[in-house]
């Protein structure tokens, strides 16, 4: 994953709308979402959900398809799992990852 299509995904995130109609999708799975039950579920205007939907399309965080009259919507899981793929990279030069050894390490007089 480039690094300018990471910013534009972790941009499309750092909105608390945005981040939790993602979520919803994550969690609907790959069968995804219609607007109308979106809207329901996180209690948000159709209008408002319209232009954050549209934000994490063009992130391409997102995808639609229309189903007959029904829009559906769908997490992007390749693009999901680039993005943390991306961000863990190289995480602490190949060793395990856990805040209580990074802690520790911190305050070990010997370290």
């Amino acid at each position: 994953m480039e690094e300018t299509d990471v910013v534009k995904s972790l941009a499309a995130l750092a909105q608390p709308v945005r981040l939790r109609v993602f979520r919803a999708l994550v969690v609907a799975g790959p069968q995804g979402l219609t607007p109308g039950h979106l809207t329901e579920q996180l209690d948000v205007p159709a209008t408002s959900l319209s232009f954050h939907l549209k934000e994490l399309v063009h992130a391409g965080l997102i995808s639609q398809e229309r189903d007959g009259r029904n829009l559906i919507y769908r997490a992007a899981f390749d693009r999901m799992n680039a993005l943390l793929g991306y961000l863990t990279e190289h995480c602490c030069e190949g060793q395990p990852c856990s805040t209580s050894e990074v802690a520790a390490a911190k305050t070990c007089s010997s370290c």
